[in-house]
């Protein structure tokens, strides 16, 4: 694999500017890992492009140096709405898939996420409850007029959808990412942690058109 690394004005890469944070219990949090889009040939338009199909592709490296690959996800399928993502290890090892089916698209009225590590079962998670999409929908018009007063300088929060997914085998949890501070809780023990923060930084760069996906910039 070959890796693009952006350079700044005076030559010099450009920091990391999204990173993971992991901890465990009350113990303080301790980065493992920097994400950065793995641009395609065509750089950043070509890597835009791909994205409004369903694509994403980065990596995780161990520091800002860049010197060492943690994981890098890349994308395996994209279309009609539903993506396929692949987890690879420094060596390019598989260390676990994801597939999202869009709402509407797939299988439901709500996005549903497939988390698999390698040689281990289907996880199952949809985006947010039944009961809280139903309590936003009904204010979406109310939720466009106040996109259309900040558009036009009058300010205003705009409340965003449900976000909250629970990632669960045969009725138990095993992730579950809570929409208050972008947290991914690791529910089973023998999860690869690898593959959790693959997980958040993908949902991340998934974040709704209210909110800021993290890879979506144009430089």
């Amino acid at each position: 694999m070959k890796v693009r690394r952006p350079a700044g004005p005076d030559g010099t890469l450009e920091p990391v500017r999204t990173w993971v944070e992991f901890s465990e219990g009350s113990g303080a949090p301790r980065v493992v890992a920097h994400a950065e889009r793995e641009l395609p040939p065509g750089g950043i338009p070509a890597y835009l492009a791909a994205r409004g199909s369903g694509a994403r592709s980065f990596v995780l490296w161990a520091g800002e140096d860049r010197r060492e690959r943690v994981a890098t996800l890349v994308t395996a399928s994209a279309a009609s709405g539903v993506a396929t993502f692949q987890v690879l290890g420094p060596q390019g090892e598989l260390i676990g898939t994801f597939v999202r089916e869009k709402a509407l698209r797939g299988r439901g009225l709500r996005t549903r996420w497939t988390v698999t590590q390698a040689g281990g079962p289907a996880a199952v998670g949809f985006k947010g409850r039944i009961f809280w999409w139903c309590v936003w929908w009904p204010l979406w018009p109310v939720q466009a007029l106040i996109v259309l007063a900040s558009l036009l300088g009058g300010g205003g929060d705009v409340a965003r959808g449900p976000r909250r997914i629970i990632w669960r085998v045969d009725g138990r949890a095993r992730l579950e990412f809570r929409s208050g501070g972008d947290r991914l809780l690791l529910h089973a023990p023998e999860t690869d942690w690898r593959l959790g923060a693959a997980l958040l930084v993908l949902l991340r760069a998934f974040d709704s058109p209210l909110g800021e996906p993290w890879d979506a910039a144009k430089q």
